[in-house]
């Protein structure tokens, strides 16, 4: 993926055929991640009305919060399905996170909330971050969240067939690679370790650098009770899963069993880190 292009896959994936609205709001894992996130931001954000830059924010799914919070969101997305669903919520622009159409120092916050999933070149990754850094004002929050580099092994075995051949070979080659190359499935993304993560902030200018996981060690028993028949997880699993995420939080060890990672920092005031 070069020259500000997505790769084939990834716009088919996202414009033809998933919808990341409704993972979020519908499956068990997906309602975790998306109130973790909220959780999580909320600890860091500025008062409102700051004004945030939604980058590769989709359909508008955290801009909707947001703006019930009171921030000034706009938005930026690579798909125009998600663009025309978005521009409902805030304003929205079909644009890249490698080269973002918005002007220096213009925002407060700017949130990455999956671009780094679909860019395994660390040079494009590096852009974004960059991009992200020139966009946010001198002390203002950047925030991005990746996959995990673990995360296809746990989730497999809830689907009760990472030992077929087939799916044993493919996770290994994720674990190998940090790579998934969208042949089925899924589409073209990369698993981050949290210290990759965070020298990538880091390298991209940002100071005061945290990551946290997301769903915690616990999203993966949830998810495997919600494809078992039945009625799925209860209410009381779901909730003991998403403290298990708050407690896992002192401890880095942990954040290798979460589904998704968030890194917070900040752009330096002086321009050092």
């Amino acid at each position: 993926m070069s020259n500000l292009e997505l790769a084939p896959s990834v716009m088919r994936f996202y414009g033809e055929t998933v919808n990341e609205d409704s993972r979020l709001r519908c499956s068990a894992d997906g309602r975790m991640e998306l109130v973790r996130t909220q959780e999580l931001l909320r600890r860091f954000l500025p008062p409102a009305p700051a004004r945030v830059l939604d980058v590769g924010g989709g359909t508008g799914i955290h801009a909707e919060w947001l703006v019930k919070d009171g921030y000034d969101v706009a938005l930026v997305d690579p798909v125009p399905r998600h663009v025309e669903v978005a521009s409902a919520v805030c304003p929205s622009v079909v644009g890249d996170a490698r080269g973002l159409p918005e002007p220096d120092d213009a925002f407060d916050v700017v949130q990455l909330l999956g671009p780094l999933y679909h860019l395994p070149d660390p040079a494009d990754r590096r852009q974004a971050l960059a991009e992200a850094s020139r966009v946010a004002k001198p002390g203002g929050l950047v925030a991005a969240a990746a996959i995990n580099r673990y995360a296809s092994l746990f989730e497999h075995v809830t689907y009760a067939h990472l030992h077929t051949e087939r799916i044993h070979d493919s996770v290994s080659k994720i674990l190998e690679t940090a790579t998934y190359d969208g042949a089925r499935g899924f589409t073209l993304s990369y698993f981050h370790r949290a210290e990759e993560l965070v020298t990538e902030m880091v390298e991209s200018g940002l100071g005061n650098v945290r990551v946290f996981g997301i769903e915690g060690p616990a999203w993966s028993l949830v998810k495997a009770v919600e494809q078992q028949p039945g009625e799925g997880p209860t209410d009381e699993l779901i909730a003991s899963a998403m403290d298990a995420a708050r407690m896992a939080e002192p401890y880095p060890e942990l954040l290798a069993a979460s589904s998704h990672l968030l890194a917070v920092g900040t752009v330096p005031n002086d321009g050092a880190v």
